[in-house]
């Protein structure tokens, strides 16, 4: 049996960014855009949230090496002067060039339970938005409970890209008590993009 790193990973999908609630975050924090030297707070930032060996990720290498790098795409939340949480704005043209896409979000393990996850992720449809994206998709993996409840809970739904991914959908809705069991698309076909071609 194939184990979690070898499966594809689970695809989300909000199919339209209208009437997106505006970002309140708690007192205390702050919205921004990524500026020129945020690279090591961001680099240490994730390291901590994705438990990895501190110096593994690398902004240049993550982020702007890729041509869809904008300033304005990186937000990033801090407090008392540290970057706490962030969240991407980002685009792959195998998603239409309507898409927008979630990327790269992560939260502090000191700052957990704040909501700044979603906070962050708001931010980027925000973005997107802004940029002329009608709807969007984001990537992840089953172990990641708290992400997905947060991604459910701002209007994804699954977007099967595998057959076995109907049954791990199922799963995980189940593990996260969801009450939506989206069986109209865990019965259906799988997804194609790009919708808006």
């Amino acid at each position: 049996m194939a184990t979690n790193k070898q499966l594809p990973q689970l695809l989300l999908f909000k199919p339209s960014l209208a009437d997106l609630q505006p970002v309140a975050l708690p007192a205390g924090y702050a919205l921004r855009q990524f500026r020129d030297g945020d690279e090591a707070s961001w680099n240490g930032l994730l390291d901590g949230a994705f438990d990895r060996p501190p110096g593994t990720t690398q902004f240049d290498r993550e982020m702007r090496v890729d041509p869809e790098f904008r300033p304005e795409r990186v937000l990033l939340i801090e407090t008392a002067g540290s970057i706490v949480a962030t969240a991407s704005a980002w685009f792959e043209a195998k998603y239409g060039p309507r898409c927008g896409q979630v990327h790269w979000v992560a939260t502090s393990p000191s700052h957990r339970g704040k909501k700044l996850g979603y906070w962050a992720s708001l931010a980027t449809l925000w973005q997107m938005h802004r940029e002329g994206r009608t709807h969007a998709v984001l990537r992840t993996d089953d172990f990641r409970l708290p992400a997905l409840r947060i991604y459910l809970e701002m209007g994804f739904r699954p977007a099967l890209n595998h057959e076995n991914q109907r049954e791990r959908w199922r799963n995980i809705l189940d593990n996260l008590k969801w009450p939506e069991r989206f069986e109209d698309v865990l019965a259906g076909a799988l997804e194609t993009f790009p919708k808006d071609a």
